[in-house]
């Protein structure tokens, strides 16, 4: 299996007013380890915007995942989306990112903001070859990867922002450049590098965009195993089983709940530490094992890491408090959103006593939903998912 893997991180900011983005982005895997992305910026705002771009964006995606040219593409788009009355013009500007196999990746560009390569958090320029299809010019690259890569794709409302405020000129393209190189960090996924660019266009803007506003980064990025253990199994005779199938997996270990605390030391022969301190008044402490990454508390902590999950899926607002909060809920957020590519979950179908008190707003069935929802918010985020239950 390929070692590396695409990460993929993209928000948008609609233009102040509007309810839709007249920006959008899809994605298409073309197997295990290549996929089309594609970036489209309709002509103008709201619904129009919205309905070009997202067709535009459809269209290109779909027919380059089945291996059509450009040229195909672009003139399937030409005739099948609406002219706007305005331009005379029947299409919307887009960028496109094919990436095969992680070892190479095509860029093909038309009238946005030229993709920023990022390879050891320095700018790379990389050779555009021009072309003219339709009347239009294409810009075509190719290039071959190498890992940690980061490729960073954006509408216009980017390199606008700022104008008649901070900037005279906006925000212009070697200026996003110096602040990415500025912020990076190697550890950093992609969907943190595009919060953390859309920030800033936003706080340029000064919290109301003068236009939609679209961040797209892609990073090649090494595979990371990351295991989590939560809730004893229901026959107690699968104790050892569990454990021994838990603890034999490449990768971090993150053990969740107090009884099942307990059956990983006895099980490694080794003691539970319990930490006194609070570090959240909304989270239980978490605790030591020796030979366990990290021990925490089970329902409340993993509720807590859901609620992160699917804030991240949305503006990804909460990041500032995970990303350097100590409690057990930002640790597992953390490894899981940031470190973690695969993910093997190991769930424990016995029946908690405590947790069968009417009073108490924690039972069975929503233990297992917590594991179902969280898996289905990380497979969202391009991560692989196994769930093993006993």
């Amino acid at each position: 299996m390929n070692s590396l893997c695409t990460d993929i991180g993209y928000h948008s900011l609609n233009k102040h007013g509007e309810q839709l983005c007249g920006d959008h982005i899809e994605i298409v895997s073309q197997g295990e380890n290549s996929i089309v992305m594609v970036l489209a910026d309709g002509l103008g705002s709201g619904v129009k915007a919205n309905i070009l771009s997202t067709l535009t964006a459809k269209i290109i995606s779909t027919m380059m995942a089945n291996a059509m040219s450009i040229e195909d593409c672009v003139a399937t788009i030409a005739a099948t989306l609406p002219v706007c009355e305005l331009r005379g013009i029947a299409y919307s500007t887009f960028t496109i990112i094919r990436v095969v196999d992680n070892k190479e990746a095509e860029i093909i560009q038309y009238d946005n903001p030229h993709v920023i390569l990022l390879r050891d958090g320095k700018n790379i320029i990389f050779n555009e070859t021009a072309m003219e299809i339709e009347g239009k010019k294409i810009y075509k690259s190719k290039v071959q990867i190498c890992q940690d890569d980061t490729f960073i794709a954006m509408s216009d409302g980017a390199v606008h922002a700022g104008i008649g405020r901070e900037m005279n000129l906006g925000w212009q393209r070697d200026d996003i450049i110096e602040f990415m190189q500025m912020i990076y960090d190697c550890e950093f996924t992609a969907k943190t590098l595009s919060t953390l660019l859309l920030s800033e266009c936003n706080k340029l803007y000064g919290g109301e965009p003068n236009d939609d506003t679209t961040v797209c980064a892609i990073k090649i990025r090494q595979r990371n195993q990351m295991n989590l253990m939560i809730g004893p199994p229901a026959d107690s005779t699968d104790v050892n089983k569990m454990m021994s199938l838990f603890f034999s997996k490449e990768g971090k270990h993150i053990v969740c709940g107090g009884t099942t605390s307990a059956l990983a030391a006895d099980f490694l022969g080794k003691n539970v530490v319990t930490e006194m301190t609070y570090r959240n008044p909304e989270i239980p402490p978490t605790a030591t094992i020796e030979g366990v990454d990290l021990v925490t508390e089970g329902v409340i902590t993993i509720n807590k890491v859901l609620a992160y999950a699917q804030n991240y899926l949305k503006d990804n607002e909460c990041y500032t408090d995970w990303s350097c909060m100590r409690d057990g809920a930002s640790l597992i957020s953390r490894l899981l959103f940031e470190e973690a590519t695969d993910i093997n979950f190991y769930v424990g179908k016995a029946i908690n006593p405590a947790h069968q008190n009417p009073d108490l707003p924690i039972n069975f069935s929503i233990k297992m939903r917590l594991v179902d929802e969280l898996s289905d918010c990380l497979k969202k985020m391009g991560k692989r998912i196994k769930v093993s239950h006993f």
